[in-house]
């Protein structure tokens, strides 16, 4: 498939695990990727790893989603070596680990998950369609990621699990306001992805987590992928406003079945 064989692409967080799935995809359907991490390193390891995959021409820059000022400059940079965009994905997250239950969490960490998450996705939307997708015939589409986390909440991820559910709201509320100007916006919300986090899982933790999903299995990341792919792609023409789950089937039980009695 050849899907986006002349657009231009930018993936936030598209230095690692998932991100990096997303960009290989664009790249291999023909697209021009750019492609950012939060600071100089992640960036360029990222970079080299695509790179050891085969991935060529990924355009790379530093840009932490949250400081405004070095959204602009990425977007300079967008401007001034392509001079469109066509596709945002905005995949960076914060995950807010550690930061501790809701009673002992520092709140300073409770807004550095959202700066991130929710004002940091926002900010990189608007950046888009004001430099480029309102001066373009063809307008342009914007793919976020959220997380099933947004309906179902997990234990001492406040921040996280109400950031996720902001940018469903956020998805749903830029989807209508933008949709008039021809922008679609649309959201991939994943469960499990397999990660190196799952290799330093005990064996029987790594089982259990996995009967928690119908289909026995966590995503891969180019599963997410594929479904980023979709929501970008002419293939959902008609769609904005939706959150597409793709989480091996754990939104959809009550409970897992060893609990289920």
């Amino acid at each position: 498939m050849n899907r986006f064989k002349g657009k231009v692409v930018l993936v936030t967080g598209g230095n690692r695990n998932t991100g990096l799935y997303i960009v290989e995809k664009f790249v291999r359907e023909g697209a021009t990727v750019y492609m950012c991490g939060s600071s100089a390193d992640s960036t360029a390891k990222g970079a080299e790893i695509l790179k050891a995959r085969g991935v060529d021409g990924v355009i790379s820059q530093p840009c932490d989603i949250s400081d405004l000022s070095q959204v602009t400059a990425l977007f300079d940079t967008i401007e001034k070596r392509s001079g469109r965009l066509d596709i945002l994905v905005n995949n960076a997250a914060n995950q807010g680990l550690g930061h501790g239950g809701p009673l002992e969490m520092d709140p300073a960490k409770f807004h550095e998950v959202f700066n991130v998450n929710v004002i940091g996705g926002f900010q990189v939307t608007q950046t888009a369609c004001n430099r480029f997708f309102m001066k373009q015939e063809s307008r342009g589409v914007v793919v976020f990621l959220s997380s099933n986390t947004a309906m179902r909440a997990i234990r001492n991820r406040t921040a996280y699990c109400a950031s996720k559910g902001a940018i469903n709201s956020m998805v749903r509320a830029l989807a209508l306001d933008l949709a008039p100007l021809g922008i679609r916006v649309n959201a991939c919300a994943p469960g499990y992805i397999y990660t190196e986090r799952w290799d330093v899982l005990d064996p029987a933790k790594a089982a259990r987590r996995r009967l928690n999903c119908p289909l026995r299995k966590e995503a891969q990341g180019s599963d997410i992928a594929n479904v980023v792919a979709f929501l970008a792609s002419d293939d959902s023409a008609n769609m904005t406003g939706e959150i597409i789950t793709c989480d091996a089937g754990c939104s959809c039980q009550h409970m897992p079945e060893d609990v289920d009695v």
